[in-house]
């Protein structure tokens, strides 16, 4: 087994591909083969898998989840900003943990797809993920 902790800077309220911030963060575990466990440790934010290629798709699905999960006049959940609690339903909805297979030492992903972080506060901070590969090929 190989652990580890991601740490993102600060990114701005969207959809945001972190394929290769993952990628880069595997490579000390020199893993052929295994499952990739992501487990993103906060309560504003997600993780999913996404279109790569077209940058439209993601400010699509911000624009999607903005209207899905808005500013409401009777969330009471309000002190930490009208943001915190669509935010929270986000999480929810999308969920912060992935398990995705490892193929020669990377996630073993579609042609056209990307893991997402989706940052659902307007100022999150930075965000942590817990990576851990389960397999025999770790030192």
């Amino acid at each position: 087994m190989f652990r580890t902790t991601l740490t993102l800077a600060p990114m701005p309220r969207g959809f945001h591909l972190i394929t290769r911030h993952v990628e880069n963060v595997l490579r000390p575990c020199n893993v052929e083969t295994g499952m990739l466990h992501l487990f993103l440790q906060h309560t504003s934010a997600s993780l999913c898998l996404g279109e790569n290629a077209d940058p439209t798709v993601r400010s699509d699905m911000e624009a999607f989840f903005l209207d899905l999960a808005d500013a409401k006049p009777f969330y009471r959940h309000t002190y930490e900003g009208a943001d915190d609690m669509p935010a929270h339903i986000k999480s929810v909805l999308l969920g912060t943990s992935l398990l995705l297979p490892l193929e020669h030492g990377v996630p073993a992903l579609g042609t056209w797809q990307g893991i997402y972080l989706g940052e659902h506060r307007e100022h999150g901070g930075s965000r942590r993920i817990v990576v851990t590969v389960y397999t025999n090929g770790c030192f």
